[in-house]
């Protein structure tokens, strides 16, 4: 795999990956003047990313009626330069119908345990803890909380 970067101008980059695909990354102090994400803000991305497409096509297998799904991560920077990333939580949000709080768990524990390879290289960088919340839809955009917790290795 490879990736490569290009100055477009001030602090901004257009980062092309050997699929083809771009991004713009930028570290403009200004944020009405950025014009990507930071290659820091990125890595989260990649993170909450990865994850997410692997629980979503686990749910899908085990059949799970979603209908909205969100992945949020939440990270601690050092304070001192090179202020790497610290520690993570990352929350997984799933929306749906009659959903089983096991099948949400079991596609968690799979996407960090074993396909999410984003994951398992920043996990040996820093802690990586997970929540979950399961909601119920009630249609009309309003939920209803079922389960929330805390997702801990066995």
């Amino acid at each position: 795999m490879d990736a490569k970067v290009t100055w477009k101008k001030n602090m901004a980059f257009e980062a092309v990956a050997d699929s083809g695909m771009s991004i713009m990354l930028d570290s403009n102090s200004d944020p009405a003047q950025r014009q990507g994400p930071s290659p820091m803000e990125l890595i989260l991305m990649g993170l909450v990313g990865c994850t997410a497409m692997d629980v979503v096509s686990i749910l899908e297998k085990k059949k799970q009626d979603k209908t909205a799904f969100e992945v949020k991560v939440h990270a601690e920077r050092g304070e001192e330069y090179p202020k790497p990333y610290t520690r993570a939580e990352i929350e997984y949000q799933v929306t749906g119908h009659a959903l089983q709080e096991a099948a949400v768990l079991r596609a968690i524990e799979l996407s960090i345990q074993k396909y999410c390879p984003v994951h398992h290289m920043l996990s040996k960088a820093f802690p990586i803890s997970q929540r979950y919340v399961i909601f119920e839809d009630e249609g009309k955009g309003a939920r209803k909380l079922v389960a929330e917790g805390i997702y801990k290795a066995e």
